[in-house]
């Protein structure tokens, strides 16, 4: 297992541990944050792009994988307003020591650090589109996500609903 943490900043040399990200993000200390390789694809977007990702796990029903009907292991549907913006982004992949990481939400493959954590590499990611599809991702775009974000939050699916506060707005 790898963690990374995904970020439009290039060079940064030492993680600092932040504040958590959301009072439902599982910890309510100071940590660095980082996602284990398997769901690296939820992250290889920009950082404020909201997202609807899921994947069929163990307890999923045959009725939501046929309801649903996806080719690939994952999906991530995002909205086609963010389309430009995917396109143009630029992201760095830093990959992180797993010795000071604890999991925080084995689904999520959420993991976080109390301590400071000094990257062992780093890559960059130009072609954010193509870096999803390579890893194997069906990437949808849709007008809005909030009726895809309901329908999967009610399934049997494994999911992350990231950055929903940035969608726009139910009709």
């Amino acid at each position: 297992m790898d963690l990374f943490h995904v970020s439009e900043e290039s060079e940064i040399e030492r993680f600092e541990p932040r504040p958590p990200p959301s009072p439902d993000s599982g910890i309510s200390y100071p940590a660095v944050f980082a996602i284990g390789d398997n769901l690296l694809h939820n992250y290889l977007l920009p950082r404020d792009c909201p997202r609807v990702t899921f994947y069929a796990g163990p307890e999923t029903s045959e009725a939501d994988r046929q309801r649903f009907h996806f080719s690939a292991q994952h999906v991530v549907a995002v909205e086609s307003s963010w389309l430009a913006r995917i396109r143009a982004t630029m992201l760095y992949c830093y990959r992180l020591p797993l010795d000071t990481f604890t999991c925080i939400d084995e689904v999520a493959s959420y993991y976080a650090s109390r301590s400071a954590v000094i990257p062992l590499s780093v890559w960059q990611v130009d072609d954010v589109l193509k870096a999803l599809l390579d890893r194997d991702v069906e990437l949808r775009f849709v007008k809005s996500l909030w009726p895809l974000h309901d329908a999967v939050a009610a399934s049997s699916l494994q999911f992350s609903m990231i950055r929903m506060r940035n969608a726009a707005p139910r009709e």
